[in-house]
């Protein structure tokens, strides 16, 4: 395999039935990639007919085109990926391309058939002469394998383009959804649990750029939950490269609920401060929504009638990715972005504080506002605002904190 050429082909998802703003598209998903290219190597990155093509410029970089490939798995905007052997536009050189490149990545395989796309039609020989050709090449060097035109156990492709032949055994899926970046920025409120990682990752995968509030009580909380929050955003800088994570202390404010208010309404009152000190942080930073992983019904806190009242005390639109989702699809996405077992860690987070037994599940917003009537609620938000910490954190560093009042 030394002696061929690879290259990552990166096929379009939705971006390919954009209209007008496909170039914008196009430009977030060159961007980016080209910000991962830089930290591995020198790859020469282009677009044409849909896919974007990513190729080393060097020996340094062509061995280091497994590690590429893993980066641009993580790109949004595309819906496939593979790497694939490139060979002149003349069939003696696809023929020999493939029989070098094509057996150890079918081993184990008992059949085969071969597609031939010809978008360069420039080219001689019809896509069913190509595909019969090579097909009969790989037959030539693994003579047990099988032809099965119906379900092979694996599709050998053969992709003739303008500057050149693409031969590979099938691609991956990629990302999917829209590049980073291309709608917006919002605020997730990150808690520590299984749900909000899933639905950061599911706003991420819809073009939006991501930053991160998260809501602490110690003492009553510790260091090592705060270290998990980090670790969680760490997680999902595999799609982002970096996020900004807020850290308030509620630990006063939840002091305050305890001893003024009826413990019912505890969870449901913590949510609103919850709410506002994000809306404060998400508009100092210049984010458009907020972002939550809760899901209808899953706790008392996430019934129709308190997300209601919840949403209340904000004004500007509130996301939640996960709200049809039941608690087994949420730990599949989990597991799927690599968050599950940290997220399943055993650090408590500022919600299980103070938790009452019998916590309101249809609140009425007026009896909530006589609730908070007994408390100065705007003292109480400056306060714990002036708590906050940020912590920047960046793929493949440790998080480190820096002063809040540079940011925004």
């Amino acid at each position: 395999m030394e002696n061929n050429r690879r290259v990552i082909l990166c096929k379009y998802g939705e971006v390919a039935l954009k209209g007008a703003n496909r170039p914008t598209f196009e430009a977030a998903m060159m961007r980016e990639l080209r910000r991962r290219a830089k930290e591995i190597g020198a790859f020469s990155i282009w677009a044409a007919q849909s896919t974007v093509y990513i190729e080393p410029d060097d020996a340094d970089a062509a061995s280091r085109v497994d590690e590429m490939y893993d980066e641009a798995a993580h790109v949004f905007g595309f819906s496939g990926i593979c790497v694939a052997a490139v060979a002149d536009k003349d069939i003696g050189d696809m023929r020999r391309v493939a029989a070098e490149y094509i057996p150890e990545r079918i081993s184990g395989a008992r059949t085969f058939k071969v597609e031939a796309k010809r978008s360069d039609k420039r080219f001689p020989m019809k896509s069913p002469e190509i595909a019969a050709s090579v097909g009969e090449a790989i037959l030539d060097i693994m003579p047990d394998l099988s032809v099965d035109l119906r379900a092979p156990d694996v599709v050998v492709t053969v992709e003739v383009r303008e500057r050149g032949a693409y031969i590979h055994a099938g691609q991956e899926r990629g990302a999917g959804g829209l590049p980073a970046g291309t709608n917006g920025r919002a605020l997730l409120l990150l808690s520590g649990g299984i749900d909000s990682p899933v639905a950061g990752y599911m706003m991420m995968k819809r073009g939006v750029a991501v930053d991160a509030v998260h809501f602490e009580s110690i003492p009553y909380t510790s260091e090592q939950a705060r270290g998990k929050v980090l670790a969680l955003a760490s997680i999902l800088t595999d799609w982002s490269l970096a996020i900004r994570v807020h850290v308030i202390s509620v630990t006063h404010i939840q002091e305050v609920l305890r001893d003024v208010c009826d413990n019912d309404y505890f969870t449901i009152l913590l949510r609103r401060f919850m709410m506002t000190l994000a809306e404060k942080t998400a508009r100092h930073t210049g984010a458009q929504a907020l972002v939550t992983g809760e899901s209808l019904g899953q706790v008392a806190s996430q019934t129709m009638q308190a997300l209601t009242v919840t949403d209340a005390v904000v004004s500007m639109p509130v996301f939640r990715p996960c709200i049809g989702m039941d608690k087994e699809d949420i730990i599949s996405a989990s597991r799927k972005i690599g968050a599950f077992e940290t997220s399943i860690l055993p650090y408590e987070d500022c919600c299980t504080v103070f938790t009452p037994q019998h916590p309101k599940t249809r609140p009425e917003l007026d009896r909530v506002i006589e609730q908070e009537s007994r408390l100065d609620f705007d003292a109480l938000c400056r306060e714990a605002w002036d708590s906050r910490k940020v912590y920047y954190v960046r793929r493949g560093c440790e998080p480190r904190e820096y002063d809040a009042r540079r940011d925004g």
